[in-house]
């Protein structure tokens, strides 16, 4: 049996970063915890269901910030919960266009977990 190869599609490569999300994806909300974030998108680990190409809304608080991050996405991608697969179970979400100062706190959140 063959290996699946993953090729990488993101800009950026997203860093560990544990906080809380609520999100609303059709006509239900939802709050789970991020895995990982970079300024393209962030991976949302839950169990729920969602279909790739499904629209999402987001809001976040950032470390430090102290107003939370509002933004509109979409599923790209979904990790389901199968023997083999690379992690926990959740969804890839591809951010809509983000303010500039959401993109910049997000990008210093992102140099100071590299420096670490």
């Amino acid at each position: 049996m063959g290996r699946t190869r993953v090729v990488e599609r993101r800009g950026a490569t997203r860093l560990p970063l544990i906080i809380r999300v609520d999100y609303a994806a059709v006509d239900e909300v939802f709050t789970d915890f991020t895995e990982n974030i970079n300024e393209g998108g962030m991976f949302i680990q839950t169990t729920k269901k969602h279909t790739p190409g499904t629209p999402v809304r987001m809001e976040f608080t950032l470390p430090g910030a102290s107003v939370p991050v509002r933004v509109t996405g979409k599923v790209v991608w979904t990790r389901e919960d199968a023997p083999g697969a690379d992690g926990p179970p959740g969804i890839g979400v591809q951010f809509d266009m983000l303010a500039k100062e959401t993109k910049d706190q997000i990008n210093e959140i992102v140099r100071s977990l590299r420096a670490r």
